[in-house]
Order: structure tokens, then sequence, then C-alpha cells
């Protein structure tokens, strides 16, 4: 009897050892799209894994050398794909680009293809380095030769738009070594539109960083919000904000935080 008492608590332990390091199970619910690569189901957001897709805020340049507001046609995408239908999410972990968001390898119910590998097909995403095995190489490769989505146009990578990487490669059939300082200055603009209701403006500011951040965003209620007179990005929601690394300013009344908007 002695020895059986001894026995149940190490094998409880080896139990709880064993549920915690195990892969955490996926979940499957309607999903709300929150831009081009990220979703939520429930109270869970996931970055899709493998995938970087252009911001909300970010512009590119078609075929046709106008501008094109490629991330809000990222985001229309996957809303498309998913059609109101219910998502499964593999949760892979923390994301190692936006660190408040889970990595997800995400099916739409009755698909056999995840989303992430659909949007990297279409051309409408990046494929980059994954948490989990899958990798889209082979699927960006195939986008880039067919010219499909971004790669008809000119863009720059998401990564370096979030960035502010100005001088950063350009991508796409359609960029020209003649017209480079063009070109940019429709991906970066001096005054970039805000996108749809996504109001809430933010800039990149060194003195972020001594908080582990890259910038700082102001929301309406905010008494810098009148003076930041041209933000270097907009957000939707406070959530999508603190996932790019910015954090809110310090003179924002608590009365001015703002909820998602969804």
């Amino acid at each position: 009897m002695r020895l059986r008492r001894y026995l149940f608590p190490i094998w409880s332990f080896f139990v709880l050892v064993m549920l915690l390091s195990s892969p955490a199970p996926g979940l499957a619910a309607t999903a709300i799209v929150r831009d081009g690569a990220t979703i939520q189901l429930g109270d869970t957001t996931f970055h899709l894994d493998g995938v970087d897709a252009p911001e909300i805020d970010q512009t590119c340049i078609d075929d046709h050398a106008d501008p094109w507001t490629c991330g809000i046609e990222a985001r229309d995408e996957l809303t498309r794909l998913i059609a109101g239908r219910n998502v499964h999410c593999d949760d892979l972990g923390a994301d190692k680009t936006f660190r408040r968001r889970r990595g997800g390898l995400c099916t739409v119910e009755g698909d056999s293809l995840s989303l992430n590998q659909q949007l990297v097909s279409q051309g409408l995403a990046l494929s980059v380095e994954a948490l989990g095995k899958t990798q889209f190489s082979d699927d960006a490769k195939a986008a880039r030769e067919a010219k499909r989505g971004l790669w008809k146009g000119c863009f720059v990578a998401p990564q370096d738009f979030r960035g502010g990487r100005k001088d950063s490669a350009l991508l796409g059939a359609a960029c020209r070594a003649d017209r480079d300082a063009e070109i940019r200055a429709v991906l970066f603009p001096d005054d970039p539109a805000m996108p749809g209701s996504c109001n809430i403006k933010a800039k990149l500011a060194a003195r972020a960083r001594f908080t582990g951040n890259v910038g700082i965003y102001h929301l309406q209620g905010c008494l810098s919000y009148a003076g930041t007179t041209r933000p270097d990005r907009w957000f939707c929601s406070e959530d999508d904000a603190q996932a790019a690394g910015f954090r809110r300013a310090f003179n924002c009344r608590p009365s001015a935080a703002g909820k998602p908007r969804r």
C-alpha cells in the first residue's frame, strides 16, 4: 500500500508533463477575418502559418501601373475562400512575428487544401518560414512564374512594409528600374489614405523601442490624434496595432480605449 501511494503521484506527474508537451488541439469554429492572413476563431486569433499577406493598409501596383489596395484584396479573398463555412485550425504555437497570436494551419470545412496554401498559390501571400512542417515555397514559385496576384504587379514584402523599409527590394513583373522613385512613392506614400473604417493612426518611433515596440498608435479619443497628420500605418483595432508591435500613446485617456472592430 505504501508503494502504491508513492507511485500514484509519480504517474500523475508524468501524465501532466505529457499533456503540457503535446501539441495544442485544433480549433474549429466560424471564422472572423481580420486581414489577409489572420482569422479569429472564438477567443483565439490565428495567423496563417508559413504565410505573409499584405497588410490592410498596404498599397501595391497592379499590372496596369495603377495603385492597388492589395491588402484589402487579400483580406476579401480570404473571406471569399471561407464563404461562411466553419474553419479548423491546428494550433502550432505562438507566431514568430505576431507573438500575441497563434500560428495555425487552417482548413475550411469541405476543402482539401489549407487556406495557407490557397493564398500563396493565388499569389496573394508570400511563403515564409513556418512553425510547422508544411512549406509553401513551391506554390509561391508557381504563382510568381504565372504572374498571379501580387506577382503581376509591383510590391514590397509585407515585412518590409511593416518596418517602413523604403529601400527594400521591389517584387513583381511590373517593377521597372527606370521608374524606381515613382514606384516607391506609391508603395510608401507620405500621407497614406485610411482604409475603410480603420481609423487608428500609428507612427514608427525610435522612443517606442524602450518598451519593446516599433511605434505608437493613437485612438480618436487621444489628445495626440489630431496632431498625428501623417501616420505611417492605419489599424482597424487596438489588437491589430499591438500585434504589429505598436503601443498606445501615453496621452490617451482610459475612456479612449477602443475595442476590436468586428
